[in-house]
């Protein structure tokens, strides 16, 4: 085992601890808190429906704060969260236009969390008046799409128009009360050259997987929930050659692919009327008969998995997708029980043989306690051993240490074997990574 050469470590980007909202600073913010609460209400039990902020609003606005002694800047504030009420998503609207945070979580009124830079922290500037306030919020949201949330349909998801993702869940199934989890869509996406700025792999790492792409291997990426699996596997998509006819399969469209012939299909929920829903494995099946020289899957968890692979099997090589798994090893064990999910009568030792053939290269990521969010293994599938099959780690990274400011250390390692899979690159015309294997 050798360590690879990490000069790239130097030009990590640490996380930053910017503050989101000067509201701290305000010394009468438990009584701006109250004024912004009584005048959302007042407009709510006036039946006030308003979609600007007219004369009218102003009025009842300057109705309610008069007798008080705030300032202008307090005044502004104020004013700024009537509006955001009124043209925006209430009190999550700021958090929603700031491009560095990447999730946003409401658990309560009065806990809001948002992730940024890879770490969840609570953000005391924000609150919602109560539950009610919440539901609202998330009816704002959904109802553009003709979406509702109430006791009879209390649970949602949902893609807003910019692609970010909202979950939301009420009473009766969370016992806590209304559940608002967003999770935000980047304008400008992640490629390779951040990657390795942000010391997520090492560029032998980048060229070995971008060669992977180029010669048609089927790739798995796996990893926990946040640990970066779909944004590693837009960053992939973006190899495949532009001459390629590129079909993508998502629950909610996330990937952004450059190439000029690509064709997107979303699954679609059950209407009110209980029918109408389109799955992830209706849409794979369906991809068979629309001529892709390749299919990407945004995430497999279900049945699907048996036609995912029988596409590999059956000459779509150059397949990718998602899946939640701990490790390689968990992530072949996931793929066999959601073939048997399928209520396919094959024997155990056939459908690992089956899985055996169809995927080439496995990739773990992880996202680490100081936010970071690292490739940690990246394996081959070489044949069996006995009745299991044979998983090769190619590339790994060893975490060392923790530092006091609790910033990860460790070190990027290349087994020192020359995989399998380089042969079949090499197959395909791809010579370019001798120093790394030869």
């Amino acid at each position: 085992m050798k360590r690879l050469v990490d000069e790239f470590e130097l030009k990590v980007e640490k996380p930053s601890n910017q503050v989101i909202s000067d509201y701290e600073a305000f010394p009468n913010k438990v009584l701006l808190d109250e004024l912004r609460n009584k005048i959302i209400q007042n407009l709510i039990d006036n039946q006030i429906q308003k979609t600007t902020m007219d004369e009218f609003v102003i009025r009842q606005i300057d109705k309610t704060l008069e007798g008080y002694d705030l300032s202008n800047v307090e005044r502004s504030y104020i004013y700024d969260l009537i509006d955001n009420e009124i043209n925006g998503y209430g009190p999550i609207t700021d958090l929603l236009e700031n491009e560095s945070i990447t999730e946003i979580m409401v658990n309560g009124p009065n806990e809001v969390y948002i992730e940024m830079d890879g770490k969840v922290i609570k953000e005391d500037s924000v609150s919602f008046i109560d539950d009610e306030h919440i539901i609202r919020t998330i009816q704002r949201m959904i109802q553009p799409f003709g979406r509702t949330i109430d006791a009879a349909n209390p649970m949602v998801d949902a893609r807003l128009e910019d692609g970010s993702r909202l979950n939301a869940i009420i009473p009766p199934l969370s016992l806590k009360g209304p559940i608002l989890t967003i999770r935000k869509f980047k304008d400008e996406l992640a490629n390779i050259d951040d990657f390795l700025r942000m010391g997520t792999l090492t560029p032998q790492m980048a060229r070995f997987l971008e060669a992977c792409v180029h010669a048609k291997l089927n790739m798995i990426i796996c990893g926990g929930t946040g640990s970066g699996k779909t944004t590693l596997l837009n960053v992939l998509s973006s190899f495949v050659d532009e001459s390629e006819r590129i079909i993508t399969i998502e629950d909610a469209a996330e990937l952004r692919l450059k190439q000029s012939h690509v064709i997107s299909l979303e699954t679609r929920l059950v209407n009110y009327e209980g029918e109408g829903e389109i799955t992830i494995r209706d849409l794979v099946r369906n991809s068979l008969r629309m001529r892709p020289d390749r299919i990407i899957v945004g995430e497999v968890r279900g049945k699907e998995a048996f036609d995912m692979l029988q596409a590999m099997n059956t000459g779509h090589s150059g397949s990718m997708s998602t899946m939640h798994a701990n490790s390689p090893v968990d992530a072949l064990n996931r793929l066999e029980a959601m073939v048997l999910m399928a209520g396919m009568e094959i024997p155990v030792r056939a459908i690992r043989q089956y899985i055996e053939k169809a995927i080439d290269v496995i990739i773990q990521v992880e996202r680490f306690s100081d936010g970071r969010r690292r490739v940690v293994s990246i394996c081959e599938i070489d044949g069996f051993e006995g009745d299991d099959i044979r998983i090769k780690e190619i590339f790994a990274y060893r975490q060392t240490g923790i530092l006091s400011n609790g910033e990860v250390v460790g070190e990027f390692v290349l087994n020192d074997f020359v995989p399998a899979v380089y042969e079949k690159i090499k197959a395909h015309g791809f010579d370019t990574l001798k120093d790394i294997f030869e």
